[in-house]
């Protein structure tokens, strides 16, 4: 067990608790507000989305896009803070409302290129290599709308623009197996990682493994994780927790299903995660009846539980569990688990 572990957030996970059934319940915080708030929670980096980093983007001058990144690296170097990745926010752009790559409008593919190329402009001067792609509105309400082939060699094509625009820069893609398409393209891991296999540099080409996107594919998030990991594909984590088979909750890490929580943070310690500089990423939304002054304890909190369960999972000799194994007692292992994460 030899993970080292540093801890990230993007400025989203502060909100002010609007959803899609109701407005907004908080009063907003500066993102200056937001940056200060994470050293004092415990975090180390901060998760960008293009506009969070450089807002009215599409308005702005090649040149007034640098100026604006490059003052935004000063702040986050004045706060002790790290830049892990920036994440094309296309899903919000009239342009892109039938997608972006695979739009079916040429000048609407063109615009999610371009702003694209912009993500990875930002990135860099903020001292990333790295990108988060969700593929957001990259499907289909209808099947007959698009050709399912056509749009994977259209994603495919523009991930391998972007490689060739930057030879350094990596793309992890978080895949998401619905919402807000009906019919979401590249849903799984798996396809993330295979998508990768149509570009002129696969190795470039890994994935963001959210906790709940896995559960809404019914799968299992750490084995997700041992899946990219076996692949070294792991680039990037959310952490959250899930309550069924709903809408992606976002909720605090561990809170739903502790012994799940435990799994994740016991296959990236064992596989060395953190060792190449990759982070912890959370991705937790307050609960909406929260008050302004408790709006920061998922994350504190998520961050709390992951090195709660990492000192739980450190503290288990691996020949106990080898013995249970052997044995083949899996009802004793199971005991034995459960009550380590009971504490006794």
């Amino acid at each position: 067990m030899a993970g080292t572990f540093k801890f990230t957030f993007g400025p989203w996970n502060i909100h002010e608790g609007a959803d899609p059934f109701g407005p907004d319940v908080r009063d907003s915080l500066t993102f200056n507000a937001k940056l200060a708030c994470y050293k004092k929670l415990g975090f180390d980096g901060v998760q960008f989305h293009d506009d969070d980093a450089v807002p009215n983007l599409n308005n702005m001058t090649a040149s007034e896009i640098a100026a604006e990144a490059t003052a935004l690296k000063k702040t986050l170097d004045e706060h002790g803070l790290f830049a892990e990745f920036v994440a094309p926010r296309l899903w919000f752009d009239p342009r892109t409302i039938d997608g972006g790559f695979t739009n079916n409008c040429p000048e609407c593919r063109a615009f999610a290129m371009e702003r694209f190329k912009k993500t990875v402009d930002i990135a860099r001067l903020l001292g990333s290599n790295l990108v988060v792609l969700w593929f957001a509105r990259e499907g289909t309400y209808i099947r007959e709308a698009k050709d399912s082939r056509l749009a994977v060699q259209r994603i495919a094509a523009a991930l391998d623009e972007i490689l060739a625009y930057d030879p350094d820069i990596k793309i992890a893609i978080e895949a998401k197996p619905n919402e807000p398409m009906d019919h979401t393209y590249i849903p799984t891991t798996g396809h993330a990682m295979a998508l990768g296999l149509l570009t002129r540099d696969p190795a470039r080409i890994g994935v963001n493994i959210e906790s709940a996107h896995a559960i809404l594919a019914n799968l299992d998030p750490s084995d997700e994780m041992g899946f990219a990991l076996a692949f070294n594909k792991l680039f990037t984590v959310h952490l959250n927790d899930q309550n069924g088979l709903k809408f992606d909750q976002d909720k605090t890490f561990g809170g739903v299903d502790l012994r799940r929580a435990f799994n994740q943070v016991r296959i990236l310690d064992k596989h060395n995660y953190g060792s190449n500089g990759e982070a912890v990423g959370l991705d937790v939304k307050a609960m909406r009846t929260q008050k302004l002054e408790q709006s920061t304890k998922h994350l504190s909190n998520s961050r709390e539980i992951f090195l709660d369960l990492l000192e739980v999972s450190r503290s288990i000799p691996e020949a106990v569990i080898e013995g249970y194994v052997a044995e083949r007692d899996y009802e004793g292992l199971e005991r034995f688990i459960v009550k380590a994460l009971m504490g006794k």
